[in-house]
């Protein structure tokens, strides 16, 4: 598929510690771009600013009551937002939104929109809100779509795309360009985006389709073609870094409560009952800790990146055994990636991938219930257990109204990002919350050095705990190892800026 470490971030150090850590131009590497009509008295920063197209937007009635059109060239969006005293100013991203020169003529766009991977809900909103934003506040008027995922550019089909077409596709689940895995061949895309004359190429995956990407972009550049490649962050599990939430995740949170009511209901309407409920989650366990503290009714949350243990002093048994007597009903959420270490001890199993190179995971669901039955039986502790898998339920179902409007932000700023010239970006807001929450545009690399993981040291995991009230399973080596794990802030190691960054 090639390297996807190809990919360099531009680096530009400031004052006081200030580090931008930038995406690609076509001002970075092409030479004929679009000049307007030049003064002989025009300074070099006036003609460098002349470079480029007037943006429509300033001509759009729906823009008109709009105090500042254009976001400056020097806004930036700061990667941390709680600092101290003394802290440098720390990493800065370049902030999302329409400029007021573009580089492409409208006439000219000839966009193309391909998802990638799992399911998850909102994918129809991103596509219907890239064609729309391209169309009303641009003037496109040609955008395909990539039948089945990176395959269908030289394996498919495309397929036309218009506002009318796609004007109530966010009110269905999955996606209507089709989906798939792996079929990656970077050389076949390319060749197929000049064919096609395509530039404008509007991905939406998660970090495997983000690899992908970053390897499209360099093969682009690498033949100085004038083409924009923008991805938008998409994984139900959460864990894209950089950004605190992607697209989707609010509804299977929301959608993940009915398994746990359920369970719930099931669990107390019987003598020791016990609900178990597997909720997504294959490296972190986002989904199954945020439903848990929304729920309320859960005793017990197991995630990956919390090892437990079954047996002995403090085991998941004893707590079982302990929280039945209490209460007569427990319920239990699990994420799909807990305990596989257990598991495979007990069933030997072979490491195995999927086409996107993601382990393939036993059935833990299934595998605890059986071990918890058994447990309990040999014990002559009488349990009735039940057992939930929402997982193809809930990636399957349209998005909430809150991702909704996130998938909209995050479709317009990809669609403004293009048409100003940025490529081998992806767009999302850097910080999600009370304080924060401007969207940037980030550079591929930095979505595809490593995955997000809920951290068991911080504040979030331990109100978890709080909540359901289980014992942690953590040794004082466990909660060391954790805090070994907190890496320090990117591009500062001892005050110093860092001249160069890795991907791994």
């Amino acid at each position: 598929m090639g390297n996807p470490n190809d990919t360099h971030t531009k680096l530009v150090p400031g004052a006081a510690g200030f580090l931008l850590q930038d995406v690609p131009h076509f001002t970075d590497y092409l030479d004929n771009l679009p000049v307007l009509p030049l003064s002989p008295l025009l300074s070099f920063d006036q003609l460098w600013v002349s470079l480029g197209y007037p943006n429509p937007l300033q001509n759009n009635p729906a823009y008109s009551a709009v105090e500042q059109y254009f976001v400056d060239e020097d806004d930036t969006v700061t990667e941390k937002i709680v600092v101290h005293k003394e802290s440098a100013r720390g990493v800065h991203f370049r902030r999302a939104g329409p400029r007021q020169k573009v580089y492409f003529k409208s006439d000219d766009v000839n966009a193309c929109i391909v998802t990638c991977g799992g399911l998850c809900p909102g994918l129809n909103t991103v596509i219907r809100e890239i064609v729309c934003g391209l169309y009303h506040m641009y003037g496109v008027r040609k955008v395909l779509g990539i039948d089945g995922g990176y395959r269908g550019f030289y394996a498919k089909n495309t397929i036309t795309l218009t506002p009318k077409f796609v004007d109530d596709i966010h009110k269905r689940g999955g996606t209507i360009l089709g989906t798939s895995r792996g079929g990656h061949d970077s050389v076949k895309i390319v060749d197929r985006i000049q064919d096609r004359g395509i530039n404008q190429v509007y991905i939406i995956g998660g970090d495997g389709t983000h690899k992908g990407a970053a390897v499209i972009f360099e093969e682009i550049r690498r033949r100085g073609l004038k083409v924009a490649v923008a991805g938008i962050p998409k994984t139900i599990d959460n864990d894209i870094p950089v950004i605190d939430k992607s697209f989707g995740f609010d509804t299977a949170v929301e959608e993940a409560q009915r398994a746990i009511k359920a369970a719930h209901v099931e669990s107390e309407s019987i003598g020791n009952g016990i609900g178990l409920v597997k909720l997504m989650g294959r490296y972190c366990g986002f989904i199954a800790m945020y439903a848990t503290l929304a729920s309320r009714d859960v005793d017990c949350c197991l995630i990956p990146e919390s090892p437990f243990y079954l047996e002995g002093k403090g085991g998941l048994y004893e707590y079982i055994g302990k929280r039945l007597k209490q209460n007569g009903h427990m319920v239990i959420v699990i994420a799909e990636g807990a305990g596989q270490e257990l598991l495979s001890e007990s069933l030997q199993s072979v490491d195995q991938q999927d086409a996107s190179g993601n382990k393939l995971l036993q059935d833990v669901g299934l595998w605890i219930s059986h071990k918890i039955k058994e447990h309990f039986a040999k014990k002559k502790m009488p349990i009735n257990l039940k057992y939930i898998d929402p997982t193809y339920m809930i990636r399957a179902i349209p998005s909430i109204a809150s991702d909704n409007v996130y998938c909209t932000l995050l479709a317009h700023g990809a669609v403004h990002g293009a048409m100003a010239g940025y490529t081998g970006f992806t767009v999302g807001p850097v910080t999600v919350g009370p304080v924060n929450g401007r969207h940037a545009y980030i550079p591929f690399n930095r979505i595809i050095e490593k995955q997000n993981k809920v951290v068991i040291t911080d504040r979030m995991w331990a109100r978890l705990l709080s909540s359901t009230n289980q014992p942690s399973f953590l040794k004082p080596r466990d909660i060391a190892e954790a805090k070994k794990e907190k890496y320090p802030a990117n591009g500062i190691l001892d005050g110093k800026i860092v001249k160069t960054m890795s991907m791994n």
